[in-house]
């Protein structure tokens, strides 16, 4: 992290002072991005986007693995209350298989920025979680954990991780031997034996060790 932002990379635990430096450069919709779901074997990838109100309480916004899924569901609440402008976007098991868990989370935050402008106008500069920029002709600066360094990255991860939850909790309906429920699609130890004794099911990343084996 250099150039323009060398100067408030030193500023501390301030998780908007990205955000507030852009805004001082002339960009007014800042966006942050993030995704949930790299890891699993099983289930989508989701992404999200967020464009926090300039005058909200952003500390409240923090890293979504830090957080319980109840304080989760409550900032996601918070964010629709207060007006934050949001965007969804999902990338499917099979999807991820054809073009792999990076490519596919990279597709899930275009799809996110997408579903964010849509009939609210463009977004001028993303700031994205980790190394790699979404595909995308727009401004952007990569955060490596981001998530601890800018409030509105932050509150993307805390809406890509309530989004793919409510999912995995759908795909527990439909399958239910493997406990999605519980395990949202992680290699838990109850996972790995359901995948043993049942074989995987369609939501199953069947490129990804410990599926692929059993296919």
């Amino acid at each position: 992290m250099g150039g323009i932002f060398s100067d408030i990379a030193l500023e501390g635990a301030d998780n908007f002072r990205f955000e507030r430096a852009l805004r001082v450069r002339g960009f007014a919709c800042i966006a942050g991005a993030d995704e949930a779901g790299r890891g699993p074997l099983a289930g989508p990838v989701v992404a999200a986007s967020v464009v926090l109100p300039r005058d909200c309480e952003h500390s409240l916004f923090l890293d979504s693995k830090i957080i319980s899924h109840k304080h989760r569901v409550r900032l996601f609440s918070l964010l629709k209350d207060i007006g934050a402008r949001i965007g969804v976007g999902v990338v499917s098991a099979e999807t991820i298989d054809s073009i792999n868990i990076l490519q596919a989370s990279l597709l899930a935050m275009k799809h996110a920025i997408a579903d964010l402008e849509r009939g609210a106008g463009e977004a001028d500069f993303i700031l994205v979680d980790g190394t790699f920029q979404i595909p995308l002709s727009r401004p952007q600066l990569t955060l490596t954990k981001g998530e601890s360094k800018s409030a509105s990255i932050a509150a993307a991860s805390i809406v890509a991780k309530v989004e793919r939850d409510a999912l995995m909790d759908d795909l527990d309906l439909d399958y239910p031997v493997y406990n999605f429920r519980r395990n949202k699609g992680y290699p838990t130890r109850e996972h790995r034996q359901a995948i043993v004794r049942y074989g995987p099911c369609p939501a199953h990343r069947k490129t990804f060790r410990g599926v692929k084996d059993f296919d």
